[in-house]
């Protein structure tokens, strides 16, 4: 499931970069690498980018990338619970993107349904294993 949620996210960016803006793709790949995680990923992006872009361009796409993690996680937010009440749980854990073993947890296993521990397990290496792709991508995009 975390594959499906990086190529997903990564292949809709990427789609998004060719129809909406000019900006050059790999910063938007950069941002969209975040995958709700705003604290470390506009950290990150400011980082890698200050010595290739300098520090007013690298804190610009910082700021975008903060503000896009937390719309992933906003809709997250409103949309876990009624996606695993509605449908399967791991549609839920796939838009929670990384928040699905923290903060949205408690909406996507809250469903009463017997399988709530396999969800539960699912959320968990789901969040851990995007949270461990973030610098990777992230460094990736912005080199």
């Amino acid at each position: 499931m975390p594959s499906c949620t990086i190529i997903g996210t990564l292949t809709f960016t990427y789609i998004a970069t060719m129809i909406f803006t000019d900006e050059p793709s790999a910063d938007v790949m950069a941002i969209g690498s975040g995958f709700g995680y705003y604290t470390l990923s506009s950290v990150l992006i400011a980082q890698f980018k200050e010595a290739s872009v300098g520090a007013e361009a690298a804190a610009s796409v910082a700021a975008i990338a903060l503000l896009a993690n937390v719309v992933r996680e906003m809709i997250a937010l409103l949309s876990c619970q009624y996606l695993s009440k509605r449908g399967r749980g791991e549609a839920a854990i796939s838009v929670a993107g990384i928040n699905s073993m923290d903060v949205c947890l408690p909406m996507i296993v809250g469903n009463g349904k017997s399988s709530d521990a396999q969800l539960v397990s699912a959320a968990l290496f789901h969040g851990i294993i995007l949270e461990i792709s973030v610098p990777i991508l992230i460094s990736i995009f912005c080199s």
